[in-house]
């Protein structure tokens, strides 16, 4: 059968769509195709360059799309069909909501003459994932501009800040003719701001004598990011970085000072400043509890936040490169010796820092220092991909980052079954460097399909699971309660088992030794490998209490 279009060599809503997306430089389409404007979808991306990632699970196709989209700068770009396929999508674009990830989700769409005789499957697909879109666009009915459509979607998804946008697609759209692509235009103005609020920012800056740096996601935006280290350079003050930032200032750098959540671990350093400048530290990156520091802030973010921790005494919005450039200009030097900072950041280590482990098995500090060396010994340079959950504190704390996008993380949302996906993404995204993803055992029961992607695809992962049999974050904050038995728990599960079941590399540990010729072993395969390392959970309560007091 000829599809529509075909014939005359006009270009169909599918094409028009897949072209918008190659003119955005999305560069992959992930997604659990059904029928509809899917398989239309898929042929025309990839006519266009643009391969097909198949998925097991919706959410996990999102959370890939948009950690590709993190890291490339790029909108992602995911297809799911109607009903159930946009129902089990919705975490993931809420992950990619509240952890600012452009990218455009196309579901297949229904057309008025399908609800003229059918409510299968049918719901509104735009209301339910209002809360979490910046936009939504339908294209069900013939005579459309479906490319037009998507393309507008895409640059809402690109400005500041940035998100998921939805199109619905129908099957009729896709497959019939559309109207020419119209010009895009992605550019952002990077021109360095002047007015009042520089001047007022300038001045906090030239009166503050101890000024501390806090990084957020915004600056993991590679002309930010070399801003942002000028700046500290220049200040000779300390830099915080969020979760999402890691790297934004490399660990082993003597102005880092830490982990910014909004809590207790980094509250010493922050008392003793004079000014704090939030640069590009999105709100929904602290954790929620009250601002509990005193000096004056310099607010720099790309857009106006709907939400502020404290009232900033200046604030600047826009690009954030410029910004920070125009507070470098004629910046004094602080007061800060290196010594204190360096006092600082180990006192920040030590609170955090834990036992080796017990008879239960290894500490989760352990797990991620022992990765680290062994990487290094092997000549693996992975990005890391971590979970939420108790471990996924000491990721974050004893993972030496070097620049953006080495640890990747949901902080927004901070959403489980996050980390396995995440590293396939960016295992995709950069093949030679590869992956390394630290996950719970709970948050991989949730997203234990994308093994079978993993494998399937071939990509250089190592999956690396905290095993506790429990829900530990969850179980610290029971408190005095009585749970009924497995309210919180699990039988421990043979994670190395199923992963050599789907075809990977499935290996144990229960101590040191075992699990660094795991990692070894691991280590040096040219595809996807697991290790399953029984961890003691008797640290987590200690390191909960050191972060937020």
């Amino acid at each position: 059968m000829t599809l529509p279009g075909k014939e005359t060599g006009t270009r169909t809503g599918a094409e028009a769509v897949a072209e918008a997306l190659r003119a955005a430089g999305a560069p992959r389409l992930y997604g659990v195709p059904g029928g509809g404007s899917s398989l239309d979808l898929i042929e025309a991306a990839a006519a266009r360059g643009i391969p097909f990632v198949l998925a097991r699970q919706e959410t996990a196709a999102i959370i890939m799309a948009a950690t590709e989209a993190e890291l490339s700068g790029r909108p992602g770009a995911v297809l799911v069909t109607r009903g159930p396929g946009v129902g089990n999508a919705a975490n993931g674009m809420a992950q990619a909501s509240l952890d600012r990830a452009p990218l455009l989700l196309l579901a297949d769409g229904f057309s008025g003459a399908e609800r003229a005789f059918a409510n299968h499957q049918f719901f509104d697909h735009a209301a339910m994932l209002a809360p979490v879109t910046k936009a939504s666009a339908k294209a069900v009915e013939p005579g459309g501009a479906p490319g037009a459509m998507a393309a507008t979607l895409l640059e809402a998804s690109l400005a500041a800040p940035r998100g998921p946008v939805l199109l619905e697609l129908s099957a009729a759209v896709a497959r019939g003719p559309a109207a020419p692509l119209p010009a895009i235009a992605l550019a952002v103005p990077d021109r360095v701001p002047a007015g009042p609020a520089v001047d007022a920012a300038r001045a906090l800056l030239q009166g503050a004598h101890r000024p501390v740096l806090v990084a957020g996601l915004e600056a993991n935006e590679p002309a930010a990011c070399a801003a942002l280290r000028d700046l500290a350079v220049r200040l000779g003050c300390p830099v915080l970085v969020t979760y999402k930032a890691k790297g934004a200032l490399p660990d082993a750098h003597p102005l880092f000072g830490g982990v910014f959540t909004g809590g207790e671990a980094e509250a010493p350093l922050l008392r003793e400043a004079d000014l704090i400048i939030l640069a590009g530290a999105d709100p929904v990156e602290f954790i929620p509890q009250p601002w509990r520091f005193a000096a004056p802030v310099i607010d720099l973010g790309t857009a106006p936040r709907p939400l502020h921790y404290c009232a900033p005494a200046a604030a600047l919005y826009g690009p954030l490169a410029p910004a920070l450039a125009a507070l470098s200009q004629n910046v004094p030097r602080s007061a800060w010796e290196g010594s204190a900072i360096a006092a600082h950041r180990a006192a920040w280590l030590a609170c955090l820092a834990n036992a080796p482990g017990g008879n239960q098995g290894l500490s989760p500090q352990a797990v991620v220092e022992i990765a680290q060396a062994e990487c290094r010994a092997a000549g693996r340079d992975p990005r890391v991909s971590v979970d939420a959950g108790a471990h996924m504190f000491p990721c974050t704390t004893f993972w030496q980052a070097e620049r953006p996008g080495d640890l990747l993380i949901s902080n927004g949302l901070a959403t489980m079954g996050f980390a396995l996906p995440a590293g396939i993404a960016a295992a995709l995204h950069d093949p030679q460097r590869g992956a390394l993803a630290f996950t719970g055992d709970g948050g991989l029961l949730m997203a234990l399909g994308e093994l079978a992607s993993a494998t399937t695809l071939g990509v250089k992962l190592t999956v690396v699971v905290f095993n506790d049999a429990t829900l530990s974050l969850i179980d610290i904050k029971k408190g005095g309660r009585d749970l009924p038995g497995g309210a919180l728990g699990w039988p421990q599960a043979d994670f190395a088992g199923i992963m050599r079941s789907l075809g990977g590399i499935g290996l144990r540990a229960a101590d040191a030794a075992g699990y660094r010729a795991a990692l070894v072993e691991a280590l040096a395969a040219p595809g996807p490998a697991l290790v399953d390392v029984r961890v003691d959970p008797g640290s987590y309560p200690a390191q909960i209490k050191a972060l937020r007091g």
